[in-house]
């Protein structure tokens, strides 16, 4: 594919993946029309030799693996590894505001975000609704508003005179979005999900609305911008680029090696549920894969994985925030993370391997480390490391405004990405 063509299906993937559950489900739908087999985990599995599977778990997380030959099982996994959930802004069990005549839902912030872009936003809702029918079963289903219902208007500097000064924000007090005029009777959020449910699943039988997880997000789409088209700009390209990235190079891969590609929800918290990186979600398919505990370690050890997680480009405001020998650019390539505190699990075989693998077909690559003096965030490279013992290289696309509900990545390293992660599927031989 081109790179317009590839930003253009990553532009589709992420407008239909408003929250971890849209995303896992965008996931799915891709494979299964690509002829892999949707997996139960509550069922047994009958693998066959070469089959193509995907499981998903809390429908926001998902693994995807082809088998391969029968023989290269046993010998070494190539597996990449991304994440489905971005910072934002989730609304409480029970969010019903009414002040000065207007009515509101009270949210909690998700993950580290940056929250004064919150602001002016035209945002809409989305998330998964659990619902109780008319004979007393429960029924879960996903909704998406999908049209801008809520802003966080921001208070005029007529009033905030240090607005431009600096002025912290109250997350308790401050970021309540706003959808209504109140109206009697009360407004209840319940009411309004009900209608948008049977309104999106008319045939869902739905009588209540038990209970929810709902994330507010920008309606704005994604866009290449520009003067010669360089950027690409969107709400989570952290890190449901790097998720598109993997699926397109597992979708145009040979199918000849073993792969696996996880997509796996709460990266962003820290990975610590049945469903996080630090959950037991991929050994419990790994073994399943390899029962015999010594011939999966043996092929563990065989393994590689690539965590993609977007990396920090070098802001030309903010250029002193990184180290001067490692400043990674916009459309120069996929970045290698290196951190001595392990903070990334990249060591010097593991680097080499991918520098090699972008060599081979000539995909520039580039090195990031953080200053000295700063903090470093960290990925599912590490967790996934320290469960399993495979080897793990972190990379990831640079981009500008991490965390913030609108990122900036250059139009060419998405297409860069695919192309190294797409050999890296295809190579007959790891480190």
């Amino acid at each position: 594919m081109t790179h317009s063509a590839i930003n253009q299906s990553l532009a589709d993937f992420i407008q239909a993946s408003p929250t971890p559950f849209h995303a896992t489900e965008q996931l799915a739908q891709r494979l299964v029309a690509a002829g892999y087999e949707h997996l139960d985990e509550r069922t047994d599995w009958a693998l066959k030799e070469g089959g193509r599977y995907l499981v998903t778990r809390n429908g926001s997380s998902l693994i995807a693996f082809s088998l391969g030959r029968p023989e290269q099982l046993h010998t070494g996994l190539r597996l990449v590894g991304a994440h489905t959930d971005s910072p934002c802004l989730k609304v409480k069990p029970l969010p019903e505001l009414e002040q000065q005549g207007l009515w509101q839902l009270g949210v909690e912030v998700y993950g580290g975000a940056l929250l004064a872009p919150w602001f002016d936003r035209d945002l809409s809702l989305a998330g998964r609704l659990t619902f109780r029918t008319g004979d007393g079963h429960l029924g879960s289903r996903l909704i998406d508003f999908k049209r801008p219902i809520a802003t966080i208007p921001s208070l005029a500097i007529h009033l905030n005179r240090g607005a431009n000064d600096g002025v912290a924000i109250n997350a308790q007090t401050d970021l309540p979005p706003l959808l209504a005029h109140c109206h009697e009777p009360k407004r209840q959020l319940r009411d309004l999900l009900k209608q948008q449910l049977l309104d999106e699943h008319p045939d869902c039988q739905a009588e209540q609305v038990l209970d929810y997880e709902l994330s507010f997000y920008d309606t704005q789409a994604p866009a290449t911008l520009g003067l010669t088209g360089d950027f690409f700009s969107s709400a989570r390209l952290d890190n449901l680029l790097s998720c598109h990235a993997g699926l397109t190079a597992l979708l145009e891969s040979d199918g000849a090696q073993p792969c696996l590609l996880v997509c796996t929800d709460h990266e962003e918290i820290g990975s610590s549920s049945a469903c996080g990186a630090d959950g037991p979600f991929l050994e419990d398919v790994l073994t399943r894969l390899l029962p015999d505990n010594g011939e999966r370690i043996r092929a563990l050890q065989h393994s590689v994985m690539v965590s993609a997680d977007n990396a920090h480009a070098v802001h030309p405001n903010f250029a002193d925030r990184h180290d001067g020998n490692h400043g990674p650019k916009l459309n120069a390539g996929p970045v290698i993370k290196i951190n001595s505190n392990q903070r990334y699990a990249t060591n010097s075989e593991t680097a080499a391997f991918f520098r090699h693998l972008c060599d081979q077909v000539e995909v520039p690559v580039q090195s990031f480390v953080v200053r000295s003096d700063m903090g470093c965030g960290s990925t599912i490279g590490p967790i996934t490391a320290s469960r399993l013992g495979v080897r793990t290289v972190d990379i990831g696309v640079p981009t500008f405004a991490m965390h913030s509900i609108r990122e900036l990545a250059g139009s060419q390293d998405a297409a860069y990405l695919i192309k190294v992660l797409t050999h890296y599927f295809n190579s007959s031989r790891l480190i």
